[in-house]
């Protein structure tokens, strides 16, 4: 594969007796290990065995996947709580300009990006149970500064450069939560045999993208609990951002007690580092990573961004829309929703069709629809705008799903493979997965970057206006700061088509003919070389 051509595999043991299996990957050796573990560990891991899934594989399994969901669930919603937090620090009494309020969105997104090839390592490292268990409790360390720091008179009293530090440092720390997706993802991979892998890691997927819609479905209710609806309808009014901490201890105490006592980990998730020095060697990872930047980095960096952009963009109509105006966040809920359930839904869909060909789609789509956005705000339709975006949201979503699809193709096993081919083919997966999600999550900072440049003129203009009035008007004569960062997006959609097109569309037309049935869905030379593996060997 690429530079790592399977040479020779020897022996034809099983993993998981205490067996050392020397595996050739091109110019180094693996060395596979299955080891013997006391406690919650599993040796014995068959999920291609058909009757070792009925009988006791697909339920625990489903428990293990489910647990995950719960506790990445909450993780998400940790990691982008600060999407409601920014639009509340003026009602807190802390006053920001517009591009310090990007910064604040944007370091999560880029914490969270960075620590997410170690969380997948750690799930090696520690297994799967107690690295849930251990990453749930860290949510706490947000959840507690956003509710005794932020809101402290002692913060609202402090000068700029303070209070931007402070705040930064809490933003900062809802990184952890992002971390949480990769080592969710690895370790819920080891679980499923290949047929229901696909379907299991979008569920996986989907039930953390959620946490984004019902943290910016609820935490704006929550931050106005006690505060008369007569005070609420006001353009200023009292907040109470404690509660937007306080809310998820609870729920971060259940996790982690959920994942210790009843999730496993599993011996072969063990990896080695090589695993993950040849998922970086192979060029399709870097491919697909870019790929990534663009479906998952738009999803996760538009959840961060979007109310900010909408409440600098529309000044007029929210003027004029109270209640939308206080609950904007709300509006970002819908955005974030329709692309979390669109994730399995092109997972299913690459299914029928193919991976690339539904991310080709996707990524077409999202073009014409930054197109129409870019419309909207020169003209300031705000219905159309909102349309626009949870259209592109739904596409985001679908490719997702679509591209997640097709990581399996880069390490498959080839027909006739060993099992201990297919375990270290395995690790490589997981890793992959890592890699993946840690690079296209910087796509998220990406979004941010490019937002947040745009709005520096219109920032520092209203930075220097001296009355409310005069801020005002400079917001309402420069509404559309935000097209030059939509062209760059329109761009750069049009670009990933076409990587899509020329990369696995166009070389997955021309193998299509080849007998090995996993031809039409790997890409490029890939697919020839293990279609040639695959006949000889069989």
């Amino acid at each position: 594969m690429g530079g790592d051509r399977l040479q020779s595999v020897t022996p034809a043991s099983r993993p998981g007796h205490g067996v050392e299996t020397a595996v050739w990957f091109g110019p180094y050796m693996t060395t596979v290990t299955a080891e013997k573990s006391a406690g919650r560990w599993i040796d014995d891991w068959e999920p291609e065995d058909g009757s070792f899934w009925a009988d006791q594989g697909r339920a625990r399994a489903t428990r293990n996947l489910g647990l995950s969901m719960f506790a990445e669930h909450l993780a998400f919603g940790i990691w982008v709580v600060w999407t409601i937090v920014v639009l509340n620090l003026a009602d807190a009494g802390i006053k920001l300009p517009v591009s310090d309020l990007f910064v604040l969105t944007l370091l999560p997104n880029l914490i969270g990006s960075l620590l997410r090839l170690p969380y997948t390592l750690a799930v090696g490292r520690f297994g799967g149970r107690a690295w849930t268990a251990l990453s749930a409790m860290l949510l706490a360390v947000p959840a507690v500064l956003l509710a005794a720091v932020v809101p402290s008179h002692w913060l609202a009293h402090q000068p700029h450069a303070t209070q931007l530090w402070i705040l930064a440092l809490c933003a900062a720390s809802s990184g952890v939560g992002g971390g949480n997706f990769a080592s969710s993802m690895s370790n819920i991979s080891y679980f499923y045999p290949e047929r229901r892998k696909g379907w299991a890691l979008g569920m996986n997927a989907a039930g953390g993208n959620l946490g984004v819609a019902t943290t910016q479905l609820f935490i704006p209710l929550v931050v106005i609990i006690g505060v008369p609806a007569s005070l609420v309808k006001l353009s200023r009014h009292p907040v109470h951002l404690a509660y937007a901490g306080l809310v998820w201890l609870p729920l971060i105490a259940a996790a982690a007690a959920l994942a210790w006592f009843r999730m496993d980990s599993l011996t072969q998730s063990r990896g080695k580092a090589s695993s993950y020095r040849a998922a970086l060697g192979e060029g399709h990872t870097w491919v697909l990573s870019l790929l990534y930047i663009g479906s998952f980095g738009s999803f996760i960096g538009f959840s961060f961004a979007l109310p900010l952009v909408i409440k600098t963009s529309f000044p007029t109509f929210l003027a004029h829309h109270p209640f939308i105006a206080t609950y904007l966040a709300g509006l970002g809920f819908m955005g974030a929703l329709l692309g979390s359930l669109a994730r399995p839904v092109g997972g299913l869909m690459a299914d029928r069709v193919g991976g690339a060909r539904v991310t080709l789609a996707s990524f077409l789509g999202m073009s014409g629809l930054v197109g129409v956005a870019i419309a909207a705000v020169e003209t300031h339709d705000f219905a159309w705008f909102l349309t626009s975006f949870c259209a592109l949201f739904v596409l985001a979503g679908v490719a997702n799903g679509s591209t997640y699809k097709l990581i399996p193709t880069v390490f498959i096993a080839p027909n006739g493979a060993t099992e201990a081919l297919r375990f270290e083919l395995k690790r490589r997966t997981a890793a992959v997965i890592g890699v993946i999600g840690a690079i296209g999550a910087l796509g998220g900072v990406g979004v941010q970057v490019v937002i947040r440049q745009a709005s520096l003129v219109v920032s520092d203009l209203e930075a220097k206006a001296k009355t409310p009035a005069l801020k005002a008007a400079i917001a309402t004569a420069h509404a559309a700061w935000s097209v030059p960062a939509l062209w760059t997006f329109l761009a750069s959609y049009s670009v990933l088509a076409a990587v899509t097109w020329a990369v696995y569309v166009r070389r997955a037309v021309r193998i299509v003919d080849l007998t090995d049935p996993v031809g039409p869905q790997v890409p490029g030379q890939l697919a020839a070389d293990l279609a040639v593996t695959g006949a000889s060997s069989s």
